[in-house]
């Protein structure tokens, strides 16, 4: 198969508050969890509910944005990519985790998404150019949300 593809597409809600921080650079990094519910009937034909918590962050004027307007509990649909991380603790174990790098971003409720809500059902959308490994990069202004 020629090529690959690496593609997350996710909506949950925020687990915490978004938490920023910034590079030697002055470039904003956000991190966020999100917790995502998935309902099925289990072989007995009950309703059940798992819940998967995933870890995201986000590069530049999207990290500023999401700082802003995302706080816990909130909704929010992200697309990005998945990326891993490796590292070794402080007893030496090899330790890995899957990271989302949130590309853009879409408001799902109308709690202080900006005036686009009233012309978007309660959705705005925001999208940020990443470039580079990490993030950064430039953005429309007609896609930001206030």
């Amino acid at each position: 198969m020629p090529g690959s593809v690496n593609k997350v597409f996710l909506m949950g809600n925020l687990t915490r508050d978004v938490q920023i921080k910034h590079t030697a650079n002055n470039t904003a990094i956000a991190n966020l969890s999100l917790a995502v519910n998935r309902r099925y009937r289990n072989n007995a034909g009950e309703m059940q509910e798992e819940t998967t918590f995933v870890d995201c962050e986000a590069w530049g004027r999207t990290a500023e944005t999401m700082g802003k307007y995302l706080s816990k509990g909130r909704p929010v649909f992200i697309e990005g990519r998945l990326r891993l991380d490796q590292w070794e603790d402080r007893e030496g174990n090899k330790r890995s985790k899957l990271v989302v790098v949130i590309d853009t971003f879409t408001f799902v409720d109308s709690r202080g998404g900006g005036a686009n809500d009233a012309n978007s059902g309660g959705k705005s959308r925001y999208q940020s150019a990443q470039t580079g490994s990490g993030g950064g990069g430039t953005t429309n202004p007609d896609d930001i949300p206030f």
